[in-house]
């Protein structure tokens, strides 16, 4: 493992905490939460939002609550789904043992691979996993549930993610 996939190792690891700790807060608080960031949507996007009234403002935020919630999944697994491919994808320094010459190792570095199992489909199924694993955890938390449409969520997220990265390293490649 070279320093660039150790980095990104660290990387997944506290974004995975990250991830934990915001799925161990209670229900009550995870709410208040999503109603301030509705509120800030109403800020940013809506024209004289401080112009509406409190409840105005709540019954937006409460309207907008499930789409930010379900956006938030999909984003932050298909965060999670590049930093873990950020650890499998070879970044073009491990070198074949029978490769001696100098000169060949600049050649063999520029045109190494990562094969599309490592470096979408493993990391897509760790990040699967590891959506499975949270919700189980939510099961636990006072107010939370476990829900598979977040695990297929997540899944997708992280799918959409990795494609997005498919998609960079083809066209780079094809440069």
């Amino acid at each position: 493992m070279n320093i660039r996939q150790k980095v990104f190792l660290i990387f997944t690891i506290l974004w995975m905490i990250m991830i934990f700790s915001f799925s161990a807060r209670p229900a009550d608080i995870s709410s208040e939460d999503s109603r301030n960031v509705g509120l800030l949507i109403g800020d940013i996007f809506i024209p004289r939002f401080e112009d509406w009234s409190a409840e105005e403002q709540d019954a937006f935020a409460e309207k907008v609550d499930h789409p930010v919630r379900k956006t938030a999944h999909a984003a932050e697994y298909a965060a999670l789904g590049l930093l873990t491919a950020g650890t499998y994808i070879a970044g073009g320094t491990a070198v074949p043992e029978n490769v001696k010459d100098k000169k060949k190792v600049n050649v063999w570095n520029s045109r190494q691979k990562t094969s599309i199992s490592r470096g979408i489909l493993i990391p897509w199924m760790i990040t699967t996993a590891y959506a499975a694993t949270d919700e189980l955890h939510q099961l636990f938390v006072p107010g939370r549930s476990g829900q598979v449409s977040d695990v297929i969520l997540d899944s997708a997220g992280a799918m959409a993610g990795l494609a997005l990265l498919g998609g960079i390293r083809f066209l780079v490649r094809r440069r």
